[in-house]
This record gives C-alpha cells, sequence and structure tokens, in this order.
C-alpha cells in the first residue's frame, strides 16, 4: 500500500490516497498509470504529484493512443539518477518510451513536443551499443 500526495491545482490544497501497487494513480484515466509504474525503481511507500501531472498524463496518452512504458517517473533527491533540481523529485516528470526503437522514441517525442501538453519535452537520447 503507498501513501499518495497529490497537489490539487483546480482547488489549490493536497489530497491524500492510499492505493496498491497495482491500482491506478489519482485522477488516472482507464488504469494507464499504475502507483508501480509511477514509483518506478523508487523504495518509498510515499510518493507525491500534482493533478495537473495526472491529467497531462491522460491527455498525452490518449493522443498517443496505446500503452506508454514508463522508465521512470518519481524519484526521492538520494536515491539519485538525475540532477539536482529534477522534476522527478517533484513528481511531475516521466522518462518514457525505453522499450521503442529509436524511431518509435523519436515519433513520441515529436507527437509529445508538439501537443502542448507538457511544459518541457527532453531531446531523445540515442542508446548504442557495440557490437560482439
Amino acid at each position: 500500500m503507498a501513501k499518495i500526495l497529490v497537489y490539487n491545482n483546480q482547488a489549490n490544497r493536497m489530497e491524500t490516497y492510499y492505493r496498491g501497487l497495482s491500482e491506478a494513480m489519482p485522477y488516472i484515466t482507464n488504469r494507464t498509470l499504475t502507483v508501480r509504474e509511477f514509483r518506478s525503481n523508487s523504495n518509498t511507500n510515499i510518493v507525491w504529484t500534482s493533478r495537473n501531472t495526472m491529467n497531462s498524463w491522460n491527455r498525452f496518452r490518449t493522443l498517443y493512443g496505446r500503452s506508454i512504458y514508463v522508465g521512470f517517473a518519481f524519484k526521492r533527491p538520494w536515491e539519485g539518477g538525475h540532477a539536482n533540481q529534477s522534476q522527478h523529485y517533484a513528481g511531475v516528470a516521466f522518462d518514457v518510451g525505453q522499450n521503442l526503437s529509436s524511431a518509435e522514441r523519436l515519433s513520441m517525442r515529436n507527437l509529445a513536443a508538439s501537443s502542448g501538453i507538457w511544459r518541457y519535452v527532453e531531446e531523445v537520447t540515442q542508446v548504442l551499443s557495440k557490437k560482439r
């Protein structure tokens, strides 16, 4: 069971939810983002985010039209792996599409950038491996 703190941007207040890891995050439609996916590899049972972030996920997921693999979303600062002021620490960022081909990641990135849903969309990072 996870404790989920959500800043409700519309009501200007914090909300508290308790959900199992396989349940949908608050405000998520059609169970497209579970608590486990949002928590990623963090070891905490307390996560936080905002209603606007969850609604942005809903809008982008509908626009994209299929499931989206989430590699990282929420992180605590001491868990590392991101820059000092990473938006992952605020629970408002997603690293997605690591299971896609380079062309598919670029397509998703371009859709995200042109959609107007997100304030910032990073460039696609190419992952290269040495041939053996």
